[in-house]
């Protein structure tokens, strides 16, 4: 889980990622996205983790700092 960053996810896992922290069903997500982020511990069972929690806060933060 330490060193991976919102770019090392692929479009699909970023999607995810964002629609869980929108509150959205995770049966609205990719399966194989969600099979890889509980793997790496950005999600458990179909809410993020603090882990999932901070790779969006850093993209976030990143993406406005642009």
């Amino acid at each position: 889980m330490d060193g991976i960053s919102w770019n090392d996810l692929d479009s699909d896992e970023q999607r995810a990622i964002a629609m869980l922290a929108d509150g959205v069903s995770a049966d609205f997500c990719d399966p194989i996205a969600l099979l890889t982020l509980a793997r790496i511990g950005f999600i458990r069972g179909s809410r993020l983790t603090l882990a999932g929690e901070k790779v969006l806060a850093a993209a976030v933060r990143h993406a406005f700092a642009a």
